[in-house]
């Protein structure tokens, strides 16, 4: 049945990409090529293209590609334009049953920049389904107040709706009902298993280095594959292809520098070689020793570290053909003493490709990489975790433009490899190394309608290990009721071999492990009954609507649910080998996230309110997660001010419910029984063992509140150099906010108290 359905899959796919081309040669020409920015060279994103006297028309896409299918033969004026940059106009010249490049660059003009990325994303929004998706620029990560002065994505994914983030301290991402290891991150299309340092302020990526990050908090289509909840799909930009570049940083958190600059220059025909470097350690550790000192109890400091490496090296071709090489290698360290020691490692490079072929109306675009992580973390009482998980990722994309549709098609190939010791209170070792394959290919059909926008999309999943095909039909759904009201829906069948070995009962959940499918299948929850598959399912189901009030003013709501039919989590409580070493449980996730933005001139606001339930069905009871924050409130504002608007004033607050706890319920006296019945128990001092109520997360913890502030000066030196100092207040009333509590010593732990900051960031 499923080879069936594959085999449909497959014939469909290929009649939708041969028909168009066959229409186009047969009468009409194609139209295609780049918009650039002419002063760097980078893409100019969504912008306007269109024929003079015509209305054939259409945006460019996230690598400023624009292509124009099925335009009658004749001569043409070719317009491109874009809010911040002076219009740029060719004469073209088209004929049956050709391809015609033109590229373009366009002169950014007087107008404000800030205006630039509204009209980038009213335009995104009006020509894309983008159901529960938010698009993200390096501005907007910039308008943030930063901690330590240093903006990142780490800091503004918190701000987003339907995102908890659970702490400042070894905080974990989750997204409307999903837990780390369900949420797919992805740096240029490669995976990458662990993009947070254990101090929750910062990423592994570099917010200079970033073009757009779209962050998919669910529905989405069939082009992301391998997680059952939320992507987020980090591209970076290129090096500058004019000049050389950078800037150097520093402040109390940590230094960085970053160098670009073009190996070939920008040519008239859009051909360039240019790279992209940037570097970034921590300094935390040392500095909190004398200007932090207040913040932690241990002489030696706060006790993060980190350090961050990413290099890129771009080709572009004349043609709009395109070839990335890059590498990164990110490390982390943490030491709560007494608690957790913790270091991990991440490193991986490949090369990312864009082919626009002269003869063919097929665009083609893939990826071929690879990546290793490495985790170890030893607790209070000297038991081991150690995780490797590594692999190969080879994709292949082919896009096929129609007038008012695009089909877009592709295959995957994807090895992993995982590696993972533990051994757990009752001194049982659970250890797996195992490999496996993935092999996935999708299809992707969006038409536009008059004012509709469809979207039907379906991917095929082959997990070789097990082996087990899934097949997984998705749709989305845009409705333009107006210039300035769109209603939007989608639904969707996920699956994901990936298992993540933390556990909601860790006191610090900084371990971060993973594991593939069980070798067997396991029981259906609380029953003795077979589960039928071996993977991690979900089904989505978002509906929403968008609401321009003013140009400057857009308001998003969206109710969704998520049914998780399937969870697998590591059996911590395994007693002997002839236990499982997985355990099965359902879950659900619902909710409604509110969101507010205005943009206009030197002021900026954001309002995010997000009202969420997520709980679990281990079989035995229905419980709510660790992050099931029930309300959850996020302000931003910023304002730019001074006769040439060189100052900018930030603020930031958050507010989120309490999570939930398992409470304690008693306590006894723990004997190491090790020396048998030589044990002398009357005099022999035992361990303090807890006893854990019956139920899970039963208690809930109080509520958390943080103000943050900054405020920014810039200098401007010469035509491309500029110095910013960036004064900032992390925790501005010193909130008490609990990290952990220490059932045994019985002391609690909060986050990180108030703390100021002063950086320093030099652009040249």
């Amino acid at each position: 049945m499923m080879r069936a359905l594959t085999t449909c899959l497959l014939s469909a796919l290929m009649t939708l990409c041969f028909l168009p081309g066959q229409n186009l040669k047969a009468q009409t020409g194609t139209l295609r090529g780049t918009v650039l920015d002419k002063s760097t060279g980078e893409p100019i994103l969504f912008g306007n293209v269109f024929l003079s006297n015509t209305d054939i028309g259409t945006t460019t896409d996230d690598k400023g590609f624009y292509n124009l299918a099925q335009v009658p033969a004749g001569s043409y004026q070719l317009i491109a334009t874009y809010v911040g940059y002076d219009s740029a106009v060719a004469s073209v010249e088209i004929r049956d049953g050709r391809i015609v490049l033109q590229n373009l660059q366009m002169e950014p003009s007087g107008i404000q920049l800030g205006t630039v990325d509204i009209s980038a994303g009213k335009q995104q929004a009006k020509t894309e389904v983008q159901i529960s998706t938010v698009t993200l620029t390096p501005k907007q990560i910039k308008s943030l107040p930063a901690a330590g002065g240093e903006p990142d994505i780490a800091q503004y994914l918190s701000v987003l709706p339907g995102v908890i983030f659970t702490g400042d301290q070894g905080g974990q991402l989750y997204i409307r009902g999903g837990s780390p290891v369900q949420n797919k991150i992805l740096l240029d299309g490669m995976t990458i298993f662990q993009p947070f340092h254990s101090i929750g302020f910062f990423s592994v990526f570099e917010t200079e280095t970033i073009r757009t990050v779209d962050v998919l908090t669910g529905g989405f289509n069939a082009e992301y594959g391998g997680r059952i909840s939320a992507v987020v799909d980090i591209k970076t930009r290129e090096g500058n292809k004019k000049r050389l570049a950078g800037l150097v940083s520093a402040s109390p958190f940590q230094a960085k520098v970053l160098l670009e600059g073009p190996l070939k220059k920008l040519d008239e025909n859009g051909s360039s070689i240019s790279y992209l470097f940037t570097a970034k350690q921590s300094l935390i550790d040392q500095t909190s020793k004398t200007l932090y000192e207040y913040a932690t109890d241990s002489e030696d400091g706060i006790p993060f570290g980190f350090r961050d490496i990413y290099g890129k090296l771009s080709f572009n071709g004349s043609n709009g053909s395109k070839l990335d090489l890059f590498g990164f290698n990110f490390t982390d360290d943490v030491n709560f003493v007494d608690v957790a020691d913790l270091s991990w490692s991440s490193y991986g490079g490949g090369a990312k490709f864009n082919v626009i072929p002269t003869g063919s109306s097929l665009v083609i675009d893939g990826i071929v990489a690879f990546n290793n992580y490495n985790v170890s973390l030893v607790e209070s009482d000297g038991s081991p975790r150690q995780s490797e998980i590594g692999g190969v990722t080879v994709g292949l994309n082919f896009t096929n433009y129609g007038v008012s549709s695009e089909v877009k098609y592709g295959l995957q190939l994807e090895t992993i490899r995982t590696d993972f010791i533990f051994r757990n209170f009752l001194g049982t070792t659970i250890d797996q190394a195992q490999n496996t394959t993935e092999l996935s290919g999708y299809l992707k059909y969006r038409k536009t309608i008059g004012n509709l926008i469809i979207e039907p999309s379906a991917r095929v999943q082959y997990y070789a290990s097990i082996p087990e095909f899934s097949l997984e039909p998705r749709l989305g759904v845009k409705y333009n009721v107006s210039p300035s009201v769109r209603l939007k829906a989608g639904a969707g069948l996920y699956s994901q071999n990936l298992i993540s070995t933390t556990s909601d009962l860790d006191v610090v959940n900084l371990f971060q492990g993973f594991l593939s499918a069980p070798n067997s299948l396991l029981n259906l929850p609380g029953s003795t009954e077979r589960s039928d598959t071996r993977l991690q399912k979900s089904r989505h189901v978002v509906a929403g609507v968008e609401i321009d009030l003013t140009p400057a003013l857009t308001v998003n709501v969206e109710p969704y649910v998520k049914q998780f039919t399937q969870l697998i989590s590591l059996n911590r409580n395994k007693r002997s080998g002839e236990e499982s070493d997985f355990q099965t449980e359902t879950g659900n996730a619902a909710g409604i996230d509110l969101l507010v933005k205005y943009e206009s001139g030197p002021y900026f606001f954001w309002a995010t309110y997000s009202l969420g339930r997520v709980n679990r069905d281990d079989g035995n009871q229905v419980y709510p997660t660790v992050f099931d924050r029930r309300h959850n409130v996020n302000l931003l504002a910023s304002y730019k001010f001074g006769s040439d608007r060189s100052w900018e004033a930030g603020a930031r607050w958050n507010m989120g419910s309490g999570f939930p706890f398992t409470q304690t319920q008693g306590f006894f006296g723990r004997y190491n029984l090790t020396e048998g019945l030589d044990l002398d128990y009357v005099t022999e001092n035992p361990d303090l063992g807890i006893i854990l109520d019956d139920r899970l997360n039963g208690g809930r913890l109080p509520y958390y509140h943080r103000l943050d502030l900054s405020l920014k000066k810039y200098w401007e030196l010469g035509t491309n150099g500029k110095i910013t100092v960036t004064a900032s207040v992390t925790n501005a009333y010193n909130r008490e906010n609990i990290f952990f509590f220490d059932r045994v010593a019985l002391e609690r732990v909060d986050q990180l108290p108030i703390l100021p900051s002063l950086g320093v960031t030099w652009e040249f």
